[in-house]
């Protein structure tokens, strides 16, 4: 509920004293809905009417009396409702769901409460909307059962005597977090600190939806909903604890287009792999040996510091320096996607790739700089693959130069103690400082398989440490490596626990900075006593069904936000995910 409260009417009172508040008592909704099955799944869209009867009241100063005087207002409203949603069967009696709605009841014409009590003018008079985004999980029980088409074999290809073309692709999912941390030793708060005791929810549900144009081009969307925010509004840890939190959080669901983009694929002949149908992938045939041209928006991880044990938080390690080589500034909006162009060239022992994409206009933007042929991001990648005692393995080199707006730590810094009047934090001076600047750096990110169940991972990453980091983390340098054991071994092979931990820290100039009262993209208390960040995390996940999983995680952070006089902070998490 929403009221605009243009003023009294009156001009002897002050309407800094007015108080309307808006309550909903009561609110339903007729909705038709149509959709389409298939296998376990039922996507649907939803469409109605949507009705609500609301009160207001109000509050102001009697000026007859000195005191205080109250009024009421019912209303009743009827407008709309819009939504959508997608269910999966996972027993024959019991299936989950996520539902999203849209609610617009309209505005109201502007009504009275009456007139102030000892005022020589009009009454208060108001106006209010009714506009809602709701988002919801949903357990249905059908007690007479459901009747499930037979499990489709995973491994199959498209068959082209199903009667299917095969040029189309329809995959999606859910993924809800639930994230707390409890009490740690808090001296002081400043503007982007952790704050203890406290929980946060994140939601994202996503649609991958592919088409073949030609033998070779594909064409690739992905609508996303999201909702909620990380911990301290996704601030305060410079790893922070929670990949599925976005610093474009918002308190009620907000679609976005994360992704479209084409591909283009040359083969060189050779020796041919088949593709399974999956996210982002219609099934197909194809070259080993093979150009690849992606153009469009989408995010920088889909293509470079790829891992099998630790780069997806919706399945494996939730933190930022455990999914991630977080030295690495990719070229980002505040959602995490950027607009450009990526090549790769394969072959069976290696690929090659480089992606040139829009940064944007300045640290912590959520709009991306189209001058991209002045100020871009580039990235470069060698992968290596090989196998070690019949295990397989990869290594990966890449490295980055970005050109953008950003501040100098060390001129920022030099600013304020020039001229501390015009100056006064470093903030200011980054402000004043900024102009086209390069930060670069580099990774190097191991994949190795110890056994079939087992598997190691490990990563190192610096960047150079001198100008503002655009998109990312407040990271120059960091360590990371685990351990990821599939439950095979305890008779639960598609369960997976996993453990890992990194360090990250910063350079001299941008510790000076932090000191100074400088913020950066994730953190910053006003003041630092430096000491690196060192995270621990593990995580058991539990798979329900084939397509629904449930995992339990804990980590620890020492020195969060590189600041010695905080924590050391414990995180406590489920997060429960759907995909088809």
């Amino acid at each position: 509920m929403a009221s605009t409260v243009p003023g009294f009417g009156y001009a002897d009172i002050n309407p800094a004293f007015n108080l309307i508040r808006g309550k909903t008592d009561l609110y339903g909704m007729l909705r038709a809905r149509f959709g389409y099955s298939f296998d376990r799944y039922l996507v649907y869209a939803t469409f109605g009417l949507a009705g609500a009867n609301a009160r207001f009241l109000a509050s102001y100063p009697n000026l007859a009396s000195n005191g205080a005087a109250a009024s009421q207002r019912d209303m009743s409203y009827l407008g709309f409702t819009l939504g959508a949603g997608a269910q999966f069967a996972i027993h024959p009696n019991f299936a989950v769901g996520i539902d999203y709605r849209y609610i617009d009841l309209g505005d109201s014409s502007r009504f009275g409460f009456g007139i102030v009590p000892g005022s020589t003018g009009g009454p208060v008079t108001t106006q209010a909307n009714f506009t809602s985004h709701q988002m919801m999980a949903r357990l249905m029980w059908f007690p007479e059962g459901l009747r499930l088409s037979p499990e489709p074999h995973e491994a199959a290809l498209h068959d082209p005597d199903n009667g299917d073309t095969g040029r189309f692709s329809l995959h999606g999912q859910t993924t809800l977090v639930a994230q707390g941390v409890s009490g740690f030793r808090s001296p002081y708060l400043g503007p982007q600190s952790l704050v203890p005791h406290q929980a946060q929810q994140t939601t994202t549900a996503t649609a991958f939806l592919g088409f073949k144009i030609t033998e070779g081009t594909e064409f690739y969307y992905n609508p996303e909903f999201s909702q909620g925010f990380g911990l301290s509004r996704t601030l305060g840890v410079a790893g922070f604890v929670n990949g599925e939190a976005q610093k474009a959080g918002a308190p009620f669901p907000k679609l976005r287009s994360s992704r479209y983009f084409v591909r283009q694929t040359f083969g060189l002949g050779g020796e041919t792999e088949d593709v399974l149908d999956g996210p982002n992938q219609v099934a197909t045939q194809r070259d080993v040996e093979r150009i690849t041209v992606v153009a469009g928006k989408f995010a920088m991880g889909d293509f470079f510091d790829g891992n099998v044990y630790a780069h997806d938080p919706r399945v494996d390690f939730f933190n930022w320096a455990l999914w991630a080589s977080s030295a690495w500034d990719f070229p980002a909006n505040l959602a995490g996607y950027t607009q450009g162009v990526v090549v790769e060239y394969n072959r069976k022992e290696f690929a090659v790739r480089a992606a040139y994409a829009q940064v944007p206009k300045e640290p912590s933007s959520n709009v991306l700089d189209p001058r991209i042929l002045q100020k871009g991001g580039l990235n470069v990648e060698l992968e290596v693959r090989y196998s070690v005692l019949d295990q397989a393995g990869r290594l990966r080199f890449g490295a980055f130069s970005n050109e953008g707006r950003s501040a100098n730590y060390r001129e920022a810094v030099t600013l304020t103690g020039l001229d501390p009047v015009a100056f006064p934090d470093a903030n200011t001076a980054a402000l004043a400082n900024r102009k086209n600047r390069n930060k670069s750096g580099g990774y190097i990110n191991l994949e190795q398989a110890l056994s079939p169940t087992l598997g190691m991972f490990a990563r190192i990453s610096a960047s150079d440490g001198r100008n503002e980091s655009l998109s990312f983390a407040d990271i120059d340098r960091s360590a990371s490596g685990g351990f990821s054991l599939k439950g095979t071994t305890w008779g639960r092979s598609d369960d997976a626990v996993g453990i890992g931990a990194a360090i990250n820290g910063i350079s001299r100039s941008h510790r000076e900075f932090f000191a100074k009262g400088g913020l950066g993209l994730v953190i910053g208390e006003g003041q630092l006593r430096y000491r690196p960040e060192t995270i621990l995390e593990t995580y058991y996940s539990v798979s329900l069904t084939r397509d629904v999983a449930l995992s339990l995680d804990y980590q620890f952070v020492a020195n969060p936000g590189y600041n010695r006089d905080r924590g050391p902070a414990h995180f406590f998490s489920a997060r429960l995910h759907t995909d088809f």
